[in-house]
């Protein structure tokens, strides 16, 4: 991996953060923060997906992969959060700085793949339900139920594998979000199409997949991630993953090249299938995703 030859990225990519969107009682949005991070507003219930505000997606503040793109709504403008979903516990996922921020701002409840609960208390999170892939969550203010992934999971060079992975179907306002956090492909797709479907709205990892002999276990490429959006048989998907932390040698904009050729391929409708810009929302229906009133 060090030999493989790295496409530059930009240092920083100027972002105007937004205010999230004023919601209705009835009305179900979904704003993309940036990376893996979603608020998704269901109502008076708040939630976060894979919250990661720092810098640098690493265990020390000096190195590792640093943030090129701010994220879409500031810390201080959130919402009262009373969810908080980490999908594994990798740093560009997990970022503990944040959730210990979030749990002394908001005591969220928080909701983790079984083996997560002691890293998380460790670091004075309060309330923490671990599940099982398959299983529902007791403690959430949702219906919210771990889905399995095909990825790992490690902080340190003696923990790996020793906590569970996975995304989150979550259920509200009538529709079906399902996070997929980081996953490579597999037939699990389908199976959880076939299970929990129908889905309204995939939110689908397209980044970060580069050497294909080292990361197409755990990560999929655009093509893979157009493959999982048809065998979840999703209404409508969002991409995710790219874009924010230079994680893998690609270039900064192959992952949306690399989508808009893999829909045409696929024969996909591009609006079927699309990105949103950092900081953007967008109103989930059945019948599929509007822009937010003014």
């Amino acid at each position: 991996m060090l030999l493989t030859p790295r496409t530059r990225w930009p240092s920083r990519i100027p972002v105007e953060p937004r205010r999230p969107p004023t919601v209705g009682r009835d009305d179900l949005v979904v704003t993309f923060v940036g990376h893996a991070t979603f608020l998704i507003q269901v109502g008076a219930i708040n939630l976060l997906t894979d919250p990661v505000y720092a810098e640098r997606a690493s265990p020390v503040s000096f190195a590792g992969p640093r943030r090129v793109r701010a994220p879409g709504v500031r810390f201080d403008d959130l919402p009262a959060i009373s969810l908080v979903l980490v999908s594994h516990n990798h740093y560009d996922h997990c970022d503990l700085g944040t959730l210990r921020a979030l749990d002394r701002r908001f005591h969220p409840q928080l909701v983790a793949p079984i083996g997560n609960g002691r890293l998380l208390r460790s670091a004075g999170i309060r309330q923490v339900e671990e599940i099982d892939w398959w299983q529902r969550a007791s403690a959430a203010p949702l219906p919210v139920t771990l889905i399995p992934a095909q990825h790992f999971s490690s902080r340190n060079m003696l923990d790996r594998n020793r906590a569970l992975w996975g995304g989150f179907l979550i259920e509200a306002a009538g529709c079906r979000i399902l996070f997929a956090a980081d996953s490579g492909y597999g037939a699990h797709f389908r199976e959880i199409g076939a299970r929990l479907g129908p889905i309204d709205l995939a939110l689908l990892p397209i980044g970060a997949y580069e050497p294909r002999w080292f990361m197409q276990d755990i990560h999929m490429n655009p093509a893979e991630a157009v493959r999982a959006h048809l065998d979840l048989g999703a209404r409508q998907s969002l991409a995710m993953h790219f874009g924010t932390f230079q994680l893998t040698p690609e270039g900064i904009d192959e992952p949306v090249r690399e989508l808009a050729k893999a829909l045409r391929e696929r024969g996909v409708p591009a609006e079927q299938f699309r990105t949103a810009d950092v900081g953007e929302s967008v109103v989930v229906r059945p019948g599929g995703l509007e822009p937010p009133a003014s």
